[in-house]
């Protein structure tokens, strides 16, 4: 499952990441990347198919992706956002910001 959430300040920002991410912080050096419950969780858990579904919609949105964990990635690479192999790892941990 992945968790999805929409927060709109002066440009909406989607926060995705694997559901069992949540809560989990993550250290390799001096970077950090800590995937807080309050940021990435949003009031449901989506599909693989549905969260496809709405990244492809906020893509149309000119939104900001926050991006962390092997399937969130996964499913920007299909929908575009991101090229494969564009991304970053923390502990083994896929992640990404993408800025549209």
């Amino acid at each position: 499952m992945i968790c999805i959430k929409i927060i709109n300040s002066y440009r909406t920002v989607v926060a995705i990441a694997d559901s069992e991410l949540i809560g989990k912080k993550f250290e390799e050096g001096r970077f950090q990347l800590d995937v807080k419950e309050n940021f990435y969780k949003g009031e449901k858990e989506y599909s693989e198919e549905d969260a496809l579904n709405l990244i492809r919609d906020m893509k149309k949105e000119d939104a900001t992706f926050n991006i962390v964990g092997e399937k969130a990635v996964n499913l920007a690479i299909k929908a575009g956002i991101i090229e494969t192999e564009s991304f970053g790892k923390i502990q083994g941990v896929p992640f990404t910001l993408v800025l549209l």
